[in-house]
């Protein structure tokens, strides 16, 4: 068991060490630039201690930072965590740590999308090629390995389509060739998968998501193993990444309650999917729960639960017939995101042009919800209408 007890009550009592706290049951909102010494000797041990938590420069870090930042790390198991102003800046500072002009990485082929867009627009331009990988590709990973490899990133499910990788053979083989493997581990939360325990050598949070939980911050986390973790904090401060503590103390009040909202968004998320499933106009459900989703049998060896994000594919439609069910809903929201507390529906066209390691079937089209809080049989009946005015175009 972990020091401060099983993973409900960590989820209540990391961070708030009165070092951090002052006694307060929060840590409060230390906002500052300078710090200021008293003599020559406390600048001098501020500046030896400025990476172990001693108040050094605000953009180094305060009290607000740091407890977030423990509480995240030891969640997910890892040495230490980096802060980031959203999940993309987390994703292109720890590639943008590890990797220099004439490396090669191996990109998962169904990253979200702003991360494929970093690796074609800015990392080809430094010099970095990167390969595009099936996501389910398991032991043939070797094949794609070359001498100059030095990063395989991955990121389970996979955004939109919902893959679920097999995490420790991909590390295990990267190893093998001293890659580091990064992993995209938003849906899963810090709560929901152990990935240090599967060899993942950094894992990245969107905290923007299910850490924050309200829709109302941007905020990206990345937490290495005890290998990586200067190498990354040192880069990233070079790059200038850092937070506001405003939005350190949000994300540290959401992540307090992670653990009974993941539950409720497991919940509703299997309750609608469920229901899904049963449509005649489904072709099938993309949750990583269903044995229709690619990959079920890693979710169910490597997860403890789900969350409220899935897709759904239908046998038919087109542009206008997916647009009149997306459309007037009363309780989904149409926006991009996820993580909240309400509820989320995007109808998602083009996936094939956003792959080119595997093929995807455009003529079905693919809708993505995220399941938030509200009660189901008002969701379900959302979702109802919708197929009664999908089906009024395709008449």
């Amino acid at each position: 068991m972990a020091k401060h007890g099983k993973q409900a009550t960590q989820i209540v009592s990391l961070g708030r060490d009165k070092k951090y706290t002052k006694g307060i049951i929060n840590p409060p909102v230390f906002r500052a630039s300078t710090v200021v010494f008293d003599t020559m000797d406390d600048m001098r041990f501020a500046i030896k201690n400025k990476t172990n938590g001693e108040l050094f420069y605000g953009r180094r870090g305060t009290p607000t930072h740091f407890s977030f930042q423990e509480a995240i790390a030891e969640l997910e198991g890892g040495a230490g965590t980096a802060l980031y102003p959203s999940g993309a800046g987390a994703i292109s500072a720890a590639l943008l740590s590890f990797l220099k002009s004439g490396d090669h990485l191996l990109m998962v082929d169904t990253a979200y999308e702003p991360t494929r867009d970093l690796c074609d627009k800015m990392l080809a331009g430094f010099g970095i090629e990167t390969t595009y990988y099936d996501p389910m590709i398991g032991e043939g990973i070797r094949e794609l390995i070359r001498p100059n490899t030095k990063v395989l990133f991955l990121e389970s499910p996979g955004s939109i389509t919902m893959e679920v990788q097999d995490v420790p053979t991909l590390c295990r083989i990267a190893h093998e060739s001293n890659i580091i493997v990064m992993l995209d581990n938003t849906w899963a939360s810090p709560i929901n998968s152990r990935p240090f325990e599967m060899g993942v050598d950094i894992s990245i949070q969107a905290a923007t998501k299910y850490i924050v939980g309200h829709s109302d911050v941007m905020m990206g986390t990345a937490t290495a193993n005890e290998t990586y973790w200067p190498q990354l904090r040192e880069n990233s401060y070079l790059m200038g990444q850092t937070t506001s503590p405003d939005d350190v103390f949000l994300a540290a009040r959401g992540l307090r309650t992670l653990g009974v909202r993941m539950a409720q968004h497991h919940k509703n998320g299997l309750a609608v999917a469920k229901w899904l499933a049963q449509r005649p106009e489904v072709d099938h459900v993309r949750h990583p729960a269903f044995d229709t989703c690619p990959g079920h049998e890693f979710f169910e060896r490597d997860f403890t639960s789900a969350n409220g994000l899935f897709s759904f594919v239908l046998k038919q439609g087109d542009l206008r017939s997916v647009t009149a069910f997306v459309e007037n809903m009363q309780h989904f929201k149409m926006g991009f995101s996820w993580g909240g507390y309400e509820s989320l529906i995007l109808g998602v066209f083009g996936i094939d042009k956003i792959r080119s390691a595997t093929q995807w079937d455009s003529s079905k089209p693919l809708i993505r919800l995220h399941i938030g809080l509200e009660d189901t049989q008002d969701l379900i009946a959302d979702l109802e209408r919708g197929f009664e005015r999908y089906h009024q175009i395709l008449k």
